[in-house]
């Protein structure tokens, strides 16, 4: 995208990204929007679910748990977060989410600055637990 647009993006419209587990879905951001200076989106999990551990060489990352209740790993520190709570995640902190919960799990994140290119902006640190069949 070239331009930068105003409007309201819906989460059932965009697709989920599923390869780091959970359901992903970049809502604001370069693609949806042109932004420049970040993106932000929400991460839906499962009871027991987890987005496999990862960090970010350029951008710092913010997340707020809308619902539901999560586990976020910082350097193996865990952290458990209940709706309602927010979290700050450092640059280059290795993390990962885990719904410690019983029932789904709604985290918003946004992250910024962006990376000088999309591929440079997130390094997996662990294999993404593959969801089972519905």
């Amino acid at each position: 995208m070239s331009e930068t647009v105003t409007g309201v993006i819906a989460a059932r419209d965009v697709a989920a990204d599923r390869r780091r587990g959970g359901e992903l879905r970049v809502l604001l951001g370069p693609k949806t929007v042109g932004s420049t200076s970040g993106f932000m989106g929400v991460a839906a999990l499962a009871p027991g679910e987890r987005i496999a551990e990862h960090y970010h060489p350029y951008s710092e990352e913010f997340l707020y748990v809308a619902r539901g209740a999560v586990t976020v790993d910082l350097d193996d520190e865990p952290v458990p977060l209940a709706a309602g709570e927010a979290l700050f995640v450092p640059r280059l902190v290795r993390h990962r989410l885990r719904n410690t919960g019983d029932e789904p799990a709604e985290v918003v994140f946004h992250l910024g600055p962006l990376a000088p290119r999309p591929e440079l902006g997130h390094v997996d640190t662990e294999v993404a637990q593959q969801r089972g069949p519905s």
